[in-house]
């Protein structure tokens, strides 16, 4: 598109040279720029994209989506993320993909990269990178659609009542699913019922010649088939989309067999955690959903790879010592699933287990608690060694402690240094250490420094 073509679309006015044509992508990060692409300069609280974009323009973009003047070719509108967002339903609108949206308060970037990975099988497919699932990363993701895209799909998040409803009305789904309704986010929610009523905007923004794919095993997601007029698809242990038989191997794969309509395939997939099942059948579900055959989309289930960093990473030192690297987020739900996954480890493989974890956030008034009940279910599950990281997750460590009869050790730590250093002292080659927390306690670090601490300091590679 030319300059000019963007600000009819936008509502701005052209800065510079209006038949410019911006060729590649948008974006908002100039260490990541996109040739050829449209630079997005996004006002946030420490910094001013505005500021960078003439090294944006340097770095290969053609030109600049901001709110004032700048020193490259800029379309100037009154809010760039809203015009971001009328460029992207613009894009969406010619480009016509078939659009699938999928929301929960987890599991959503597990079952995306699933569901992408089936998709792919079908036709071209654009998904979220990462977790980029809010005002400006569900656009940024809508933007990669091209004439050629058959699929694109949607990870949709929510800080408030309104935000799932907007960023439909950037992407409209043909599709869309609530994997659960959680306790992540409570800070910003205050109630369960509060984030089922935001998450269940995605639902009703469906068509009635839509699907809504909703978790038959939760039961405020249960209850929003009320909330659409589209057909509704269920998944879960008694959902149209079920599964049976659930093994896990040495390495806490899951094995098992799904079922749609009267037949059952067998799956094995590659990622670690007995959790992983609920994620790739609600991404078979939504794959159904689209008319995909279920017997081919289980044979694509089977083949999928990891495609997001930190999730479930299982990686094995040069000398033995496996490293579980679950660092990009955390919740309740999803600690107490890895938590699990780690303890099935040890017990097949006959090593002992090793948790370091920090802190959950946006958990509200729920923090402490909800970290001392994270404690007490390391505890009844055998955690062997835990290691808490800065001084909220210590809850964790309380929690632990007060279970009558655990056997194992609780050690917290100040932060990421000295948790490094206490986990180097106290694990050996035959161990199996996790390692996780929510983003912002970048628990990565921990990961990577045990990996480099093998034979020859060689970097550790996936299982």
């Amino acid at each position: 598109m030319t300059l000019a073509e963007i600000a009819s679309v936008v509502a701005g006015e052209v800065e510079g040279d209006p038949t410019l044509t911006v060729v590649g992508p948008a974006f908002v990060d100039t260490r990541a720029p996109v040739q050829g692409g449209l630079f997005v300069a996004v006002p946030g609280e420490r910094v001013d994209g505005h500021d960078f974009a003439g090294s944006a323009v340097a770095g290969g973009a053609v030109a600049v989506l901001g709110s004032r003047r700048t020193d490259a070719p800029t379309v100037v509108v009154a809010d760039p993320v809203t015009a971001l967002g009328r460029l992207a339903r613009h894009v969406i609108d010619e480009t016509r993909p078939r659009v699938l949206a999928l929301t929960g308060s987890q599991g959503k970037t597990g079952t995306k990269d699933y569901l992408a990975h089936i998709l792919e099988g079908f036709g071209p497919t654009v998904a979220t990178v990462g977790n980029l699932n809010n005002e400006i990363g569900v656009p940024l993701t809508a933007l990669g659609a091209t004439a050629h895209t058959t699929y694109l799909v949607v990870e949709m998040g929510a800080r408030g009542i309104g935000h799932i409803r907007y960023l439909c009305e950037v992407a409209p789904p043909e599709v869309a699913a609530v994997l659960n309704v959680g306790t992540a986010h409570l800070s910003e929610f205050g109630s369960r019922e509060a984030v089922a009523e935001a998450k269940g905007e995605i639902v009703e923004s469906l068509p009635e010649s839509g699907v809504a794919v909703l978790n038959a095993d939760d039961d405020l997601t249960s209850a929003m088939t009320a909330r659409t007029t589209a057909r509704t698809l269920t998944f879960g242990e008694h959902g149209d989309v079920a599964w049976r038989g659930l093994e896990l191997d040495d390495l806490g794969r899951p094995s098992f067999e799904l079922g749609y309509d009267g037949a059952w395939l067998p799956v094995r997939l590659t990622q670690t955690g007995a959790h992983q099942v609920a994620n790739a059948s609600a991404a078979a579900a939504l794959a159904i959903a689209a008319g995909l055959p279920v017997d081919v989309v289980a044979e694509r289930l089977s083949g999928a790879t990891t495609a997001s960093r930190w999730r479930m990473e299982v990686h094995e030192r040069p000398d033995g010592l496996l490293v579980v690297n679950d660092a990009y987020n955390a919740n309740p739900a999803s600690m107490a699933a890895a938590i699990d996954a780690l303890v099935a480890i040890g017990q097949r493989r006959g090593r002992r287990t090793v948790a370091v974890l920090g802190e959950m956030l946006e958990l509200g008034t729920t923090t402490a608690d909800a970290h001392r009940e994270i404690g007490r279910v390391a505890a009844r599950a055998g955690v062997d060694l835990l290691v808490t990281v800065g001084p909220v997750a210590g809850g964790i460590a309380e929690g632990a402690t007060s279970v009558a009869g655990w056997t194992g050790t609780a050690l917290s730590t100040a932060g990421r240094d000295e948790a490094l250093a206490a986990v180097r002292e106290n694990v050996a080659a035959a161990d199996v250490v996790l390692v996780k927390a929510s983003r912002g306690a970048a628990l990565e670090d921990i990961a990577d420094g045990l990996l480099r601490d093998g034979p020859d300091e060689r970097r550790a590679t996936p299982c």
